[in-house]
């Protein structure tokens, strides 16, 4: 079994005490807002047509909309995690989630069918669904694919499924690939990366709306510290590190 370098404790236990405050991503402002005035109104309505003194329909709407706008309010959190390293081969998980692939595999969109090895993290609808950058470096090539919406821990979601691929060359000339995978639930895929533009961790790549997967894309030779089935915290726990 791999070891993690000790670097990760640090990440945790400096994440821990930086993520106390419940803050929403800007992502999910203007549904949470769509989705309060709904339940409003939903529940004057129930509360006006009641004809007992109990009005058990406007009870029972006012229950169910509290437990739904918490959920949602849940679902867009956005934690601050700020990750503090010493040394830029290390790739930090872009995705809150599970472990669902380690392996080599081929890669066609950018690197043209070079072995690669494939590191995919599936995301629960329970999870923080923002993405993070992996790595510093620059962007070399973003974009977004549309296509199907089949469960995202299946292996052709990387093929089939609506995507956004992201390429990054890291300060020492290393190249790695994000593709962000839409999910049976997920209905649309947000990314921040350009092409040219810079990439920095502890900054957003994009969010993901309701269930999706991330996978990584990195050079054959990297030293992998996860394990099938662990749970990563994006922008803290170490995946890989890249090897000259």
């Amino acid at each position: 079994m791999p070891k993690t370098p000790i670097k990760t404790m640090r990440l945790k236990n400096r994440a821990k005490r930086r993520n106390r405050r419940f803050k929403v991503h800007k992502e999910g402002r203007a549904i949470l807002i769509s989705f309060f005035t709904l339940i409003c109104a939903l529940n004057l309505l129930f509360y006006f047509i009641g004809e007992t003194r109990v009005n058990f329909g406007f009870i029972v709407n006012l229950i169910v909309s509290i437990f739904a706008f918490g959920f949602f309010m849940y679902f867009f959190r956005n934690p601050t995690r700020l990750a503090e390293i010493n040394d830029e081969g290390l790739v930090i998980a872009p995705a809150d989630g599970r472990i669902v692939v380690i392996e080599p595999t081929e890669e066609y969109e950018y690197f043209e069918g070079q072995k690669m090895m494939q590191v995919s993290i599936f995301m629960s609808p329970f999870n923080v669904h923002a993405n993070w950058y992996p790595v510093n470096g620059k962007v070399l090539y973003a974009k977004h694919h549309n296509g199907n919406h089949v469960a995202a821990y299946l292996p052709k979601s990387s093929r089939e499924n609506e995507r956004a691929t992201t390429v990054i060359e890291t300060k020492s000339g290393k190249k790695l690939l994000v593709r962000q995978i839409a999910g049976a639930l997920a209905r649309r895929i947000v990314t921040y990366a350009a092409a040219n533009q810079p990439a920095q961790l502890n900054q957003h790549l994009g969010f993901i709306k309701f269930g999706s997967r991330v996978d990584l894309f990195l050079p054959l030779n990297s030293e992998i510290f996860v394990n099938l089935n662990e749970h990563t915290i994006g922008n803290q726990t170490i995946i890989a590190r890249l090897l000259d």
